[in-house]
């Protein structure tokens, strides 16, 4: 076994000698080939290793560059996956009309979605924490041909992910404007904001555009991805609203396939904090739990020692 190690050593120097190039580049290379001849293909590296070139069923090129920099911030034992992953995800988006790779291509299509934590958890995505349950998601496309980027992809761009971002998230709001409506929830008065698209929270950072926001902040439910409930945190029936978005909002998601969150959160200063609510059945009966967080519970109090209007 000694013998074959230090063998497969020798010759992986020698390339790297021949090459020129780094230890790790040569060794995720040798993984490449490897993976591209399981998957049925022939592959040829570019000069500079920006590129893979596979023939076989198909022939196209595959950009390297996003994905030796996630590799680099990987351990080893990571790498097998993350090219098994790579690749496979190259073959399936081939007939692809733009290549996810190329900022300039894709700039015009880059949105966010969010999604719930729970449902992402150890999906390969481009993200961030909008709440401590909800993520926003970068994805590319337009219609019913939208994705997540993967890390790799965007590992290709002249630009981190955090802009990125920032870029989606103003393609929203400079192309797509909410419809606004005034909802009744049980003598609960409420705005609802609703987009062709999903990815009506892109918006939460430029409510001001559609609807006043007093200083405290707003409520604000998310039943469905192009869906935001909205009601001004202004005096102490705030404590009802909670209890009438909560419901209204387990509703919806019940009743729809695209449904989010049944959640109420509080929008204040660029900040989406969630006002756990849970539904607790006992002895027959159906009750609300209702868990603010601390700095919401203070603004309670505060609220309430306030002099009438």
């Amino acid at each position: 076994m000694r013998f074959f190690r230090r063998t497969r050593r020798r010759i992986r120097d020698r390339q790297v000698e021949v090459s020129g190039r780094p230890v790790d580049d040569v060794d995720l290379d040798s993984l490449l080939a490897l993976v591209a001849d399981s998957l049925g293909y022939e592959s040829t590296f570019a000069a500079d290793g920006a590129t893979l070139l596979l023939s076989g069923p198909r022939e196209f090129s595959v950009r390297l560059t996003g994905l030796r920099r996630e590799a680099a911030r990987r351990t080893r034992e990571d790498w097998p996956m993350l090219v098994s992953e790579h690749l496979a995800h190259a073959v399936a988006v081939v007939d692809e009309p733009l290549d996810a790779c190329d900022l300039g291509q894709v700039r015009p299509l880059l949105r966010v979605r969010v999604f719930l934590a729970d449902e992402i958890e150890g999906a390969r995505v481009v993200g961030r924490h909008l709440s401590s349950d909800l993520v926003e998601v970068l994805t590319v496309g337009y219609g019913g041909a939208v994705r997540p980027v993967r890390p790799e992809e965007a590992g290709c761009w002249p630009i981190p992910a955090a802009q990125a971002l920032d870029l989606a998230l103003r393609n929203a709001r400079d192309d797509e404007r909410l419809s606004v409506s005034r909802r009744d929830l049980g003598g609960v008065a409420a705005w609802q904001l609703d987009g062709p698209t999903a990815g009506a929270t892109a918006h939460l950072r430029h409510l001001d555009d559609y609807l006043p926001v007093p200083d405290d902040g707003v409520l604000v439910a998310v039943p469905a991805p192009g869906t935001l409930l909205v009601h001004p945190v202004e005096g102490i029936g705030v404590v009802r609203a909670i209890e009438r978005m909560r419901l209204h909002a387990q509703r919806e998601v019940d009743g729809r396939e695209d449904g989010l969150s049944p959640q109420v959160y509080w929008w204040r200063d660029g900040r989406l904090t969630l006002i756990r609510a849970d539904v607790i059945a006992q002895d027959g009966q159906v009750r609300l739990v209702v868990a603010p967080p601390p700095e919401f519970a203070r603004l309670l109090a505060a609220i309430a020692a306030r002099p009438p209007r």
